[in-house]
């Protein structure tokens, strides 16, 4: 059904519910999460993994390594050389030069084969890691992380802007939830997901909105692992080095081939003309006087000259020597946790003179708090934050638990509350629940959400239309990059809870409390606010965007990662240059680049090296080639801005 996209055979199992409820499972709550229940739905529905084709075993590396034409070559060679070195010299010394050759050509075959047996068997260990990512689910009321191989039918999964869908589903509730079916379909439109089209396949992604799927299929029984069973691929091509390599010794061996077969051409026309002689100074060869045994020695040691040109010509041992030394390289890459696919890796990155890295969770921690708010142009002190004027913490408290994709939930016997979803939603949530006091259960219970607009990294903010259940009037939260939301504002709270015009004066006053925080390299979150008299047809389309009331503005810390900056200044040493990239405004990204010693504050604090985006995108081509040497941080992207720069 799921595959086939047929609606009408959903209608006819009663819709989502009652498919819910045949498959003991509730929207809401989801799985009960018992083990039992786990093992026999894995049992009877099978397990979120794909039945990878059989690792190749040694024997078949050593028949691979056995196929290259060099060594058939030299295989031949090695033959020839044993007979004819036998039938000159007897079979006591005339196996030397054949018997040598069949060694050499051992050595490279078992050498090679082992390399890529290992390489092999690594590369399936550290695969199994990288693939098992973290999903969230529903059970037993409770959101929490899983495996994605643990995910089984009847699960309730999270869906959220940049996820990958984990299996074929059906879209449960969301707001504004668009797919990338590209992998899918080979067409990148966007498809929207509600409950007319709910559904979701394995392998798509979520580009807008945010949602929760129930698991209909896992595995090989998805649309995607029966796409896959029936393909069938082969991953062992040869790196850039290796096939360049190969490319060479494939030449020379042509050449020392061609060389043997001109000189096998010469001597034996020389020979049989009788234009050579004999130590004695005679003819070795007479029409009709010479004896066949005498031509068949002379015939043998002329063929056994040729054939050592082209044991000799054939530098096999070239890639063998590369190969050994990049499956050296590659050790060590994977032993400082670096997921390697081939040893091309390991020439890439050897070549490699820039490196680009974005910034949050890879120079940062990622491990997010809030440390400053701002209430108007008063500073609050964040564990007094519950001090401002009751009717704005009631307004602040629905922005934070209303205008979110995060979840809070109250554990019993635990103190501490769980807090869910991305790193800024999880620092501004725990703010809200432990500094103001954001009951989120009791504060859904009141509210009812009407639209939503996700956050996506071109717009940098959030919006949601909620009203209080029985009621008209609508409100409307905005939360995101500071700078962007103090634009939409023409009124700001103080924290008396007095209303002020956003005049040129005060806009330029919160410009530079936003321009301070983030010097401290603090990500500036506003939240701003309207209310609307009128019905729901109002909000229909586009949440609106002007006309808000500035609520407050937090600064929130992400400390740099231990060991940043001496691997910046390895790779500067080593003549790699590094750019970072980044969404966050100019000034975050400064102070941040500076403590992570991408920027010295000496010389990389003129104009050039700090670009944000829409001036990188500004710039013409020309313009563009002459200011990417210099450029250092680019601030306030979209993401095609990255692929524009890299």
């Amino acid at each position: 059904m799921v595959r086939e996209k047929r609606l009408e055979s959903l209608a006819q199992l009663g819709g989502i519910k009652q498919l819910a409820s045949i498959l003991m499972t509730n929207p809401d709550n989801g799985l009960s999460g018992d083990e039992t229940d786990l093992m026999q739905r894995t049992d009877v529905f099978g397990a979120n993994k794909y039945n990878k084709p059989p690792a190749k075993n040694f024997l078949s590396f050593v028949l691979d390594a056995l196929k290259d034409m060099t060594i058939i070559i030299l295989i031949a060679c090695a033959v020839l050389s044993l007979v004819f070195g036998i039938k000159q010299h007897g079979l006591k010394e005339g196996w030397y030069d054949g018997g040598s050759i069949i060694i050499a050509i051992f050595l490279v075959v078992a050498v090679s084969a082992l390399s890529n047996y290992k390489q092999g068997r690594q590369f399936q260990k550290l695969s199994k890691v990288s693939s098992n990512i973290r999903v969230e689910v529903v059970r037993d009321g409770r959101r929490q992380p899983i495996s994605i191989f643990d995910a089984v039918v009847g699960d309730v999964m999270f869906l959220k802007i940049g996820d990958q869908v984990p299996a074929d589903g059906l879209f449960v509730d969301g707001h504004s939830l668009k797919v990338d079916k590209s992998s899918m379909t080979g067409e990148s439109d966007h498809v929207e997901i509600y409950s007319e089209n709910p559904f979701l396949l394995l392998g798509t992604k979520v580009i807008d909105g945010y949602g929760r799927m129930m698991v209909a299929s896992v595995g090989m029984n998805t649309a995607w692992g029966e796409m896959m069973s029936s393909v069938s691929r082969d991953l062992d091509e040869e790196t850039p080095l290796q096939a360049r390599l190969n490319k060479l010794t494939s030449f020379i061996g042509k050449v020392g081939l061609l060389v043997a077969a001109l000189v096998l051409l010469v001597l034996m026309t020389r020979y049989f003309t009788g234009h050579t002689q004999d130590e004695a100074g005679h003819r070795e060869f007479t029409s009709g006087k010479t004896k066949s045994g005498d031509v068949m020695d002379a015939v043998v040691r002329i063929v056994a000259a040729a054939v050592t040109i082209v044991v000799v010509a054939i530098p096999e041992g070239l890639p063998l020597a590369v190969t050994l030394t990049l499956a050296y390289s590659m050790k060590r890459m994977m032993g400082d946790n670096a997921m390697v696919r081939k040893l091309s890796a390991c020439e890439t990155m050897g070549s490699a003179t820039t490196i680009c890295t974005d910034k949050t969770g890879t120079l940062t921690l990622n491990e997010m708090r809030v440390t400053e708010f701002w209430m108007g142009k008063e500073h609050v002190s964040v564990d007094a934050s519950r001090k401002i004027a009751a009717s704005i913490l009631e307004i602040l408290l629905q922005g934070i638990g209303l205008n979110t994709t995060g979840t809070i939930h109250v554990r019993p016997l635990v103190s501490a509350p769980e807090i869910l979803g991305s790193p800024t939603e999880k620092a501004i949530l725990s703010w809200g629940a432990l500094e103001l006091g954001l009951m989120m259960d009791q504060l859904k219970q009141d509210w009812e959400i009407i639209q939503v607009e996700a956050f996506n990294s071109e717009k940098k903010r959030s919006g949601v239309a909620v009203r209080r259940r029985g009621e008209l009037v609508i409100h409307i939260h905005w939360k995101g990059a500071a700078e962007m939301i103090l634009a939409l504002c023409s009124d700001y709270y103080s924290q008396s809870g007095t209303v002020n015009v956003m005049n040129d004066e005060a806009r330029s006053e919160f410009g530079t409390i936003i321009k301070n925080m983030a010097d401290k390299s603090l990500r500036c979150i506003a939240f701003a606010y309207r209310k609307i008299n009128g019905s729901l047809a109002q909000v229909h389309g586009r949440l609106e965007e002007d006309g808000l009331t500035l609520l407050g503005i937090v600064g929130i810390k992400d400390t740099c990662r231990p060991g940043v900056r001496s691997a910046v200044a390895s790779c500067r040493n080593a003549g790699v240059n590094i750019k970072m990239i980044t969404g966050d405004n100019v000034h975050t990204a400064r102070a941040i680049a500076l403590e992570c010693g991408i920027l010295n504050p000496n010389k990389d604090l003129e104009h050039e090296a700090i670009v944000e985006g829409v001036q990188f995108r500004n710039y013409s081509p020309e313009q563009r080639m002459a200011a990417i040497e210099k450029i250092q941080v680019m601030a306030r992207l979209f993401p095609f801005d990255k692929l524009l720069m890299v």
